[in-house]
């Protein structure tokens, strides 16, 4: 199956919690895992992020999908 998605994450199946018409899915990153975003350059200024620096990262996605290769 092809997927449109242009980042992905390795991840091992956890759990798999089976409803009558949705099934919950939790996974186990497999690290080390990057991520990248795009955000205005006044926003990198605001928050003052440097090379270097440590910070959270909050992921808001409308899905996450799992594919077997």
């Amino acid at each position: 199956m092809k997927h449109g998605a242009r980042n992905s994450v390795k991840a091992k199946v956890k759990s798999i919690k089976k409803g009558d018409i949705m099934s919950l899915i939790k996974f186990e990153v497999m690290l080390p895992a990057d991520m990248a975003s795009v955000i205005t350059t006044e926003s990198v200024e605001e928050l003052g992020i440097k090379v270097g620096d440590e910070v959270k990262l909050a992921i808001k996605a409308v899905h996450v999908l799992p594919y077997k290769d």
